[in-house]
């Protein structure tokens, strides 16, 4: 079966043009048919997005069965984090802490995912990392050496995808991802960077995915859909993997 994941930092469904619109998120998810989203700064009760609890409203509107939501930070008045949409049932959900310090709070969301004629389950693990070099590598550290990750076998399938503020593409050769056995589209130099922020003149390659495990002919891209330019700051990003039995 082939296999697909989108992970999109959604800024709170505002949009390039300042406007909240979570029907424009919504049907960028509907265009790409992703089977498991990975979604970033997802509001709950927030002012600012109506107090809508984000991850409910496009799970529903882009018609996933199953979501789990991690908070990052407290507002205010309500709170946002990562959501995890995903057309196959989640059997397990975890919220990792990867807040370093006094820094903001920053976590990675895990997922184990039943794939229908599939032996084997699916590992996800949804993260949003610091601005600071130095402490994206502690984060990426921290999520290596937790039991949720660590205790995975070698040949488990696993996904880590998100928005990783990872402006010069350290964090795969320098934080330890690839001596873990993960795998890479472009951050180990062979291939152009995939550019996904900010949306509308993307200069970064801020948004990606690593993944280990029994994973066949890849391919990984950024949405260029007009809507998606307009719908949040960044791009999403897509994933394609091959699932044998």
């Amino acid at each position: 079966m082939r296999l697909r994941l989108l992970s999109w930092n959604i800024h709170r469904c505002i949009g390039q043009d300042r406007r909240f619109d979570p029907d424009r998120v919504a049907a960028v998810l509907s265009h790409h048919q992703a089977d498991v989203v990975l979604l970033q700064e997802v509001d709950r009760g927030v002012p600012r997005s109506r107090k809508l609890f984000l991850d409910h409203v496009l799970a529903e509107a882009a018609r996933y069965p199953w979501t789990a939501w991690a908070q990052a930070h407290v507002l205010r008045e309500g709170s946002y984090g990562n959501a995890t949409l995903s057309r196959f049932p989640i059997v397990k959900r975890r919220h990792l802490d990867l807040r370093i310090g006094r820094r903001k709070q920053r976590n990675a969301l895990y997922t184990r995912l039943s794939i229908p004629h599939q032996r084997a389950p699916l590992h996800v693990f949804n993260w949003h990392l610091g601005l600071s070099a130095g402490e994206r590598i502690k984060q990426a550290a921290r999520l290596l050496n937790t039991g949720t990750l660590r205790d995975l076998r070698e040949n488990d399938r696993v996904i880590v995808g998100g928005d990783t503020n990872d402006w010069r593409n350290r964090l795969f050769l320098g934080a330890g991802i690839q001596q873990a056995g993960f795998h890479a589209w472009s951050e180990h130099g062979r291939r152009p960077s995939i550019l996904t922020f900010p949306s509308d003149a993307p200069i970064g390659a801020l948004d990606k995915f690593f993944w280990r495990g029994s994973f066949h002919h890849e391919h990984i891209h950024a949405s260029r859909t007009s809507l998606a330019r307009v719908a949040s700051d960044h791009l999403p990003l897509v994933a394609e993997f091959d699932l044998q039995p």
